[in-house]
């Protein structure tokens, strides 16, 4: 029985978590968040509204749970009181019953966002503070919630009667029984230990996270599941070995949610630009924080197996395969070549990453709009295909399809490790 189930991304994040976690939210008590600041950017669509959080769990649209920030993150709290006002002129109700925010977890000050928008572009930042942040806390200058809202201010009063010692709460929950839904902001191929070093964020959102950022054992925690998409996709800067296309094009790009036949033809032509564009454009690929386009790729078999080791991974969950639709061929990387030796093993570094080239298997595509499918057997055979070969190359099951951003777009193939 899963009480305690783990959300993490699988790839360089935006796979689609927080859809995910507000589908599964419905069976939680508690919805938690362990990691990274308002750097994070989680969309949720409840029939035909969308929502769009930052640093709020994907739980707070349901009624009688409880969602809690975690110690391991780092909370501006402009944007905090932002979002839940937000959300409390949409009729929303947001207090002490059902959000928690940790005593222990660190404030992002205007000076941390300062010095991110001057140094951060190296990496690709989001320049909202979260790296510099990080390093107060690591060098024991920071500033701790608890201690915030002990002074006097607009935020530190709207926030104050919320921050409580959240390690207490989700360990007494645990004890209880209480179905605890754990989500993962960015994900672990930006991981500061184990992601694409410099080109990561400053926290760990491997699954190895939730535990510091939460305060529980190792042992508590009975699923790890990580999200990836169909496809993969990167923001920033970084090698990015499946990448169609060059940053250079797509930031030429007029941003778009709707593709032209031509580009759909050149794409099924293989030209690299075009996919990466039917991909970005189909996918609607920009971010949801800071609204820039994202780099697009096929599907990445090396990365993923990787993230199932890294965070003992029991189930996948495969979003946007809808976005697929019209490709007559789809290739997934089943290995790197490099320096003329071939890899199944993602490399430890992002110099050795960078002189990889995808090793491809090509599967058949599909033209049918499979957005309103709801199981699978109904799914275009070469799309069954297609999930059935990742799923075998990657060596752990699909447990969710997507088809699309609402709820009622999610296919349930294997419950066994959910909530």
């Amino acid at each position: 029985m899963t009480n305690v189930l783990v959300i993490v991304g699988a790839q360089w994040g935006d796979e689609g978590k927080g859809a995910i976690v507000d589908f599964l939210a419905e069976k939680a008590d508690l919805v938690c968040r362990y990691a990274g600041g308002n750097n994070a950017g989680h969309t949720v669509v409840v029939k035909g509204k969308v929502f769009k959080f930052h640093l709020l769990p994907s739980g707070i649209i349901h009624s009688s749970k409880i969602n809690l920030l975690g110690n391991g993150m780092v909370i501006d709290p402009h944007v905090l009181c932002e979002e839940i006002s937000t959300l409390e002129k949409q009729g929303f109700s947001i207090d002490e019953n059902n959000l928690a925010i940790s005593s222990r977890a660190h404030v992002i000050t205007q000076n941390h966002i300062d010095e991110d928008l001057n140094k951060g572009g190296k990496v690709g930042t989001t320049g909202r503070g979260i790296g510099p942040c990080y390093t107060s806390k690591i060098a024991r200058t920071g500033t701790r919630m608890g201690d915030f809202v002990a002074a006097e201010g607009k935020f530190a009063d709207k926030l104050k009667p919320m921050v409580t010692d959240t390690t207490h709460l989700v360990n007494e929950s645990i004890t209880a029984g209480k179905k605890v839904l754990v989500e993962g902001a960015q994900a672990t191929l930006l991981d500061i230990d184990h992601g694409t070093y410099p080109y990561v964020t400053s926290s760990n959102p491997s699954a190895g996270g939730a535990c510091t950022g939460l305060g529980i054992g190792p042992t508590r925690i009975d699923s790890v599941i990580g999200i990836g998409k169909a496809y993969i996709t990167r923001v920033g800067n970084g090698a990015f070995p499946t990448e169609q296309g060059t940053p250079e094009e797509m930031e030429k790009e007029e941003k778009s949610d709707s593709c032209t036949e031509e580009d759909i033809s050149r794409a099924n032509s293989n030209e690299d630009y075009f996919v990466g564009k039917v991909l970005r454009r189909q996918g609607r690929e920009y971010g949801t924080t800071t609204g820039r386009p994202r780099r697009c790729g096929w599907f990445d078999v090396v990365a993923m197996k990787y993230a199932i080791e890294i965070n003992g991974m029991s189930a996948v969950v495969i979003t946007k395969l809808d976005v697929l639709s019209g490709l007559k061929k789809i290739k997934v990387c089943t290995a790197y070549e490099i320096d003329g030796q071939p890899v199944k093993w993602f490399p430890p570094d992002n110099n050795t990453l960078s002189h990889a080239t995808p090793v491809y298997e090509s599967l058949a595509g599909w033209d049918e709009d499979i957005s309103s499918i709801t199981s699978f057997d109904k799914l275009p055979l070469a799309a069954q295909e297609y999930v059935k070969r990742i799923e075998q190359l990657m060596g752990v099951p699909v447990a969710i399809l997507s088809v699309g951003p609402g709820r009622e777009q999610k296919i349930v193939l294997d419950s066994k490790e959910l909530l």
